[in-house]
């Protein structure tokens, strides 16, 4: 699982592409080809919210 700290680093281009990857594997795992790990779609589904919450930061702090 990535931190805050280090997807707070990432440009927009790397985090739109990484929410992109995040989102494959809870797909994966959702539907059943990703195995029983659980603690892996956790972790994807935490990555995910954590790199929308920074892009959307980003995107309201661009418009004011």
């Amino acid at each position: 699982m990535k931190t805050m700290q280090e997807i707070e680093k990432m440009s927009d281009k790397d985090l739109a592409k990484f929410v992109e990857d995040e989102r494959a594997v809870m797909q994966q795992h959702r539907f059943g080809t990703g195995g029983r790990n659980v603690m892996a779609a956790r972790a994807a589904k935490k990555n995910v919210a954590r790199a929308l919450t920074v892009l959307t930061a980003r995107s309201n702090a661009a418009t004011k």
